[in-house]
């Protein structure tokens, strides 16, 4: 985290950290996705110093997070589902489709 942020920004970088690991991404990538969604928070709350054009015009993280969530109108992402395949060790995951692994899952 850069130096002076806050005890929330603080906060929000580890669950969003520990979020993307429990999704079965590596730590680095975890770390990768948390530090560059709080930064863009940051820049929308005008609390950086430079900011780029699509950190301040594009949607809220948030916003993009909840429109992809498992409550959404698609459900799961393909790549949600395989991670979870991946965890529960189900056999020729890699060659299925996401109907495919909707269905091993028993989603």
């Amino acid at each position: 985290m850069p130096r002076g942020s806050s005890p929330k920004r603080e906060r929000q970088y580890e669950h969003i950290k520990e979020s993307a690991e429990d999704r079965g991404e590596s730590s680095e990538r975890a770390k990768e996705i948390a530090a560059r969604t709080v930064n863009k928070e940051r820049a929308r709350a005008g609390e950086s110093k430079t900011a780029s054009r699509t950190s301040l015009q594009d949607m809220s993280s948030s916003r993009r997070g909840g429109l992809r969530s498992h409550s959404g109108a698609q459900g799961p992402t393909k790549e949600q589902l395989y991670n979870e395949a991946r965890q529960r060790n189900i056999k020729g995951r890699s060659a299925m489709d996401k109907a495919e692994l909707k269905r091993a899952l028993g989603h």
